[in-house]
C-alpha cells in the first residue's frame, strides 16, 4: 500500500498531495496523509475562519471537506488524476470551535466517477460535520480538445 505524506519527495513542491491549491493554503488547511481510498487533513483554528458566533464558518467546513473528499477520490493515482466535484451533500452536526481533523474515504470508484464520504472532527473527537460527494475523474496535463499532452500540468480533461 503506497502512503503519501506531505514531505514525500515524489510530490515536488506542490504540498496538497501533488497539486497546488491556493485557496486551501489561504485557509490554512494542512494535508496529513493520503493512501489508496483515504485522505486526512487538519485545519488549525483561526479567527479569520469564524462566523459571527465564534464558530468555524460552514463555508470553511465545506471547502475543507470538498478538498479532503477530492483527495480521497484521486488517491489511487494522485499525480496523474484530477477530479471535478459533481455533487456534494453536507450535514452540520454541531458547532466547530477547535482545531479540526478531516478524514475522507472512497465508497466506490468506477472508471469515470468516484463516490466518497467524509467527516470533520473537533479536538475532542466529536463529529461536527459529515459529507458525501460524487467526483468526475480527469487526466492531468491533457489538452481538452485533443487529449494530447498540453505542457500545462494544471490542464485537465475527462477520462475516456
Amino acid at each position: 500500500m503506497k502512503i503519501i505524506n506531505v514531505d514525500n519527495p515524489d510530490l515536488g513542491c506542490t504540498a496538497y498531495f501533488g497539486i497546488d491549491v491556493p485557496f486551501m493554503r489561504h485557509i490554512g488547511l494542512l494535508p496529513e496523509r493520503l493512501e489508496p481510498g483515504l485522505a486526512r487533513t487538519r485545519l488549525p483554528l483561526q479567527q479569520e475562519l469564524l462566523n459571527s458566533r465564534g464558530d468555524v464558518h460552514g463555508g470553511t467546513l465545506m471547502s475543507a471537506l470538498d478538498f479532503t473528499l477530492s483527495a480521497a477520490a484521486r488517491s489511487h493515482d494522485p499525480l496523474a488524476t484530477g477530479v471535478i466535484t459533481v455533487e456534494m451533500s453536507t450535514h452540520f452536526l454541531g458547532a466547530a470551535r477547535t482545531d479540526l481533523v478531516f478524514e475522507a474515504s472512497t465508497i466506490r470508484r468506477g472508471s469515470r466517477i468516484v463516490f466518497c464520504e467524509g467527516e470533520a472532527r473537533d479536538a475532542q473527537g466529536n463529529a461536527v460535520c459529515v459529507a458525501r460527494a460524487t467526483f468526475k475523474l480527469v487526466h492531468v496535463g491533457s489538452h481538452p480538445a485533443t487529449g494530447e499532452p498540453s505542457g500545462n500540468p494544471q490542464t485537465q480533461t475527462t477520462l475516456p
